[in-house]
């Protein structure tokens, strides 16, 4: 099959851009279509970290890494990656991807301010903007990559056009001004549009046609399913669709068979607010560490769990497997790849939960748009005897006893076949079962 999707499973931070990199190998192509830089993928090559917002993960492996249409695109962002990568980048941006602005950074701020005032709890966005701009995209008022790369004269109308109405609500309905200058602006992204401008193309087309020529696509999601504007834990979302029927909208491609990777952590995380039935933080964000069990900030410190964007450290849980099972149901994941397995390595105990409690009845619906439910549940957990390193590990029969029971049982859950374990950072670092790559 030509064509395969890596999907995040749980709240997003799971280890795609690991993912992406080694089966970039063998790829043609490689399509990001969705999301914005408020989500970081992480490689390390050779010992080296990679860290990126904007670019695909396909730039490392010098394939063509395009960036479709539903992708919300900082070229601020994208201009200092690019500098910083400093090589040829074969990159490739869809015409009708929207740009985010100065505007749309002041407004995310405010209305997470305002969230918290009226509610008391923010969503623990990460200020990038995002929402503001997929808001201005579905009212119709947006900056697409089109004119941000066309006529200069042109763009300077739009941008100032549009900076008049959010002036008047920054000013008239907050009561601020906006933190930026607007005739820097202007001159900012002038230069950003002829920057950018040969990076230019119908990436609907060019999909489609690397479809129809048999050739390898990869398409790269962003965040995690239970993040998903409809299907995830609303409001405590993000602002698009990070599920694999989201794809063939996103890019510009008809429905087709398509291979889907579902990307899990052996735990979870979670930034932001929202429930996490199996959360070892005592339910807190922002995360206080003093008030968390040890497992938790063991894990969070073995496994770097501080958020690529923003630096924050994530909330920690056990696997989910009721969770796993309701993004499964969704996304409907061909085999799974499993991240993280080594920072378990060293406890004692390993819990999992497999069913939940509420209100004396045990079951297993996860109710994804009833945040008070999901917050009275209480975990059913099985216990897992713990494990020792697992870092030299490179076939699945090398793995402590301890360590396959617990990555037997998630398939048995679930039903979906692990093929991938991944014991460490490193793209080596990785161990496959009757994994096919592309």
């Amino acid at each position: 099959m030509p064509a395969i999707c890596v999907i995040g499973a749980q709240w997003g931070d799971e280890g795609k851009g690991k993912l992406v990199d080694i089966l970039g190998e063998t790829a043609d192509v490689i399509v990001r279509y969705q999301g914005g830089n408020n989500a970081g993928h992480t490689i390390v090559v050779d010992g080296k970290k990679y860290t990126f917002h904007a670019l695909p993960s396909g730039v490392l492996r010098g394939v063509r890494s395009l960036i479709a249409s539903e992708v919300v695109l900082d070229p601020r962002q994208l201009f200092d990656e690019v500098e910083k990568f400093k090589t040829d980048i074969n990159l490739g941006i869809d015409p009708r991807t929207s740009i985010i602005m100065p505007w749309h950074n002041d407004l995310d701020n405010i209305g997470e301010e305002s969230r918290k005032k009226s509610t008391g709890s923010a969503i623990g966005t990460t200020s990038r903007g995002i929402g503001p701009c997929y808001e201005d995209d579905k009212n119709r008022s947006g900056i697409r990559f089109y004119e941000l790369v066309g006529d200069p004269k042109n763009l300077e109308g739009r941008i100032r056009e549009v900076h008049d109405t959010k002036k008047r609500i920054l000013e008239q309905v907050y009561n601020v001004k906006p933190s930026y200058d607007i005739d820097e602006t202007v001159r900012s992204y002038l230069f950003l549009g002829g920057y950018l401008r040969d990076y230019l193309a119908d990436v609907s087309q060019e999909v489609g046609n690397a479809l129809k020529e048999n050739k390898k696509v990869i398409f790269e999601g962003a965040q995690g399913t239970l993040l998903d504007i409809k299907f995830g834990n609303y409001p405590k979302v993000t602002s698009s669709h990070p599920m694999s029927g989201a794809v063939f909208d996103s890019v510009g491609i008809p429905p087709m068979k398509m291979r889907t990777v579902g990307i899990i952590k052996a735990y979870v995380t979670k930034v932001g607010s929202g429930p996490v039935v199996t959360c070892l933080d005592n339910g807190l964000w922002p995360v206080d560490e003093s008030k968390s069990n040890f497992e938790g900030n063991y894990i969070r410190n073995k496994g770097g769990e501080k958020g690529t964007t923003t630096g924050r450290p994530r909330r920690v849980g056990w696997m989910d497997a009721v969770a796993l099972k309701y993004t499964h149901r969704l996304n409907s994941f061909s085999d799974l790849a499993l991240m993280k397995l080594d920072c378990l390595s060293g406890l004692d105990k390993i819990k999992m939960a497999v069913a939940y409690e509420h209100d004396g009845k045990v079951t297993d619906d996860y109710r994804s748009w009833d945040l008070k439910f999901l917050s009275e549940c209480k975990p059913v957990y099985e216990e897992f005897d713990g494990f020792g390193d697992i870092s030299s590990a490179r076939r699945y029969r090398q793995l402590p006893k301890n360590a396959r029971k617990y990555v037997s049982r998630i398939e048995e859950l679930v039903k979906v076949p692990i093929t991938v374990v991944s014991v460490g950072p490193g793209r080596e670092e990785t161990i496959y079962r009757n994994f096919k790559k592309l």
